[in-house]
């Protein structure tokens, strides 16, 4: 098998996403307060939902996406998304010291509302951060429209005590950004 998602896996890979960190009620899932949920009741959901999913396409999933946005429990039985949730659930985020500077890609058409409130999480309930421009650029390229880059002053988000965390697969999040602590790049 290829190691990389086939395209039909990714459209998995997505519908998984949305169950998980969203709608889990839509194919009867039910997840714990630590966003677990039991692997057979996803395959079984998403099987009656007309997605042929089975354990060990789950598990390429799981194992092959870029964004590493799931993780099994140890003992193979339960699996959550690790950040992106607009449902309540505590994926045990831990305080941690950012670079100095982290970075936000959007569309231009966002721009306005950015310099009057900020990153906001919107229906998440953190606010995703990248490393780097070029990832930056990456997921702001998702969505249709010129792609804008803001730079994120995280060191002096710090000093005013705001907090950040770092998801298992490396993702950066706060809960807002507000407009002072950010600078649009210039191309």
């Amino acid at each position: 098998m290829p190691d990389e998602l086939t395209a039909e896996e990714k459209k998995y890979s997505k519908f998984i996403a949305r169950v998980l960190r969203h709608h889990p009620e839509a194919i009867g899932l039910k997840l714990d307060k630590y966003g677990w949920g039991n692997v057979e009741a996803l395959l079984t959901g998403a099987q009656a939902h007309g997605y042929d999913l089975s354990r060990v396409r789950l598990e390429r999933i799981v194992a092959l996406n870029d964004k590493k946005r799931f993780a099994f429990s140890e003992d193979g039985q339960r699996i959550r998304a690790l950040q992106g949730h607009s449902i309540p659930v505590d994926v045990g985020l831990r305080k941690a010291i950012p670079p100095m500077k982290l970075f936000h890609g959007t569309i231009e058409q966002n721009e306005k509302s950015i310099w009057h409130k900020g990153l906001l999480p919107m229906k998440r309930l953190y606010v995703h951060l990248s490393p780097d421009k070029e990832t930056a650029y990456k997921v702001g390229s998702r969505r249709k429209g010129r792609v804008i880059i803001y730079e994120v002053n995280t060191d002096a988000m710090l000093r005013d005590g705001l907090d950040f965390f770092r998801s298992e697969n490396g993702v950066w999040l706060t809960r807002a950004v507000p407009p002072k602590y950010l600078t649009l790049l210039k191309e």
